[in-house]
């Protein structure tokens, strides 16, 4: 479901360009030196934005270098990493290994049941680490799940039930002050990023008979319109919040992703609608 949080790279410096990689390299070594080569191929664009966004809100001192990797085993590249990185591989850790689960139960995916099998004890030590952050992502999947077997075709339910959920992840548990503003940036962009989902997924899902809560909607005359509305409103909650936080470090990098980066994938399947309707004339 995850993946839309991202920056649009097309528009940042080479500097910026260098910056985000950077911070996305020391996520991925922070997962590996902390779970592993199973937890480093866990690695998400949507959780390197959270690093970057504690990282510029606590400055908690960062530590820069190279080195060759896995992925780079040829090329040193550059890397930053802070104390903050250290909580976010674990949520992205507890996150991926519910997904895996998540796809397990839904598909049947072998590929993802093995993935989980290999995360099955990091898990375990983040969910010893962090029980609260681990029950709110246990609880918000069984709240999606009823919802599906129930076929509640209802978006608002299982959008609000994701943003309490990134709304409790976006809280750095070592820190009380701006937790409120970091709350709603992440209930805000739990809610997109659940909603798009849905948008993203709903052509195939109505192929392949599977549960979606916007077949209710598709069928109105204003449903782009509709959708288009929701998701801007969603954005703004957690852009207001965000501009509230006395940011200074990456604020541009992360005004890129708020502003821009989020609508990318939504402004692609516009082009790929656009494209069609040329092609049907």
């Amino acid at each position: 479901m995850f993946g839309y949080i991202v920056a649009n790279v097309q528009t940042l410096s080479d500097e910026q360009r260098r910056r985000l990689r950077a911070l996305y390299c020391g996520l991925c070594a922070t997962l590996r030196s902390r779970h592993g080569l199973a937890g480093g191929a866990t690695l998400s664009y949507d959780l390197t934005f959270l690093a970057m966004l504690l990282n510029a809100l606590y400055e908690p001192g960062e530590r820069a270098g190279t080195e060759r990797c896995p992925t780079h085993p040829v090329k040193p590249h550059a890397f930053v990493k802070s104390p903050v990185m250290d909580y976010v591989a674990d949520m992205n850790v507890a996150l991926a290994y519910h997904k895996c689960r998540d796809n397990w139960i839904d598909d049947k995916s072998l590929l993802s049941a093995g993935e989980g099998a290999l995360l099955k004890s990091a898990y375990r030590r983040v969910s010893r680490a962090y029980p609260e952050k681990c029950a709110a992502i246990e609880a918000w999947l069984g709240d999606i799940h009823a919802l599906e077997a129930q076929k509640i075709l209802e978006i608002d339910p299982p959008v609000n039930a994701t943003g309490r959920l990134l709304g409790e992840l976006f809280v750095y548990p070592k820190e009380s002050m701006w937790s409120g503003e970091l709350r709603a940036i992440g209930d805000g962009l739990g809610r997109f990023v659940y909603f798009m989902d849905a948008y993203d997924d709903l052509p195939a899902d109505l192929r392949r008979k599977r549960f979606n809560p916007l077949k209710k909607l598709r069928d109105r005359e204003d449903y782009e319109a509709l959708c288009k509305s929701a998701l801007t409103m969603m954005v703004a909650d957690a852009v207001e919040a965000f501009e509230c936080l006395p940011v200074v470090q990456d604020v541009d990098l992360i005004r890129n992703v708020l502003y821009s980066g989020i609508w990318s994938k939504y402004a692609q399947l516009q082009n790929k609608r656009d494209a069609r309707g040329k092609g049907a004339k």
